[in-house]
């Protein structure tokens, strides 16, 4: 019961800063963060990641506009 009441907000009962910046900081200690090894680490697989990706584009795209070019000759 006593759950449900504070779940529930009333109308009347305005915005407190206050509350809302120590339940923020409550939540934030919380949260999981991560090691600075495993930043770099998956920042280097995105950089990986998007290379790959870069260079499968511009293969296709070499592909095809050699392929009409001969198409169109």
């Amino acid at each position: 019961m006593a759950e449900e009441k504070a779940l529930t907000t009333s109308p009347s009962s305005g915005f407190n800063l206050i509350k809302f910046l120590g339940e923020t900081k409550a939540e934030m200690g919380k949260v999981s963060w991560t090691t600075r090894r495993e930043l770099v680490i998956d920042t280097g697989v995105v950089a990986v990641a998007v290379v790959i990706v870069c260079t499968l584009i511009w293969v296709c795209d070499t592909f095809f506009s050699r392929l009409f070019t001969l198409i169109l000759r």
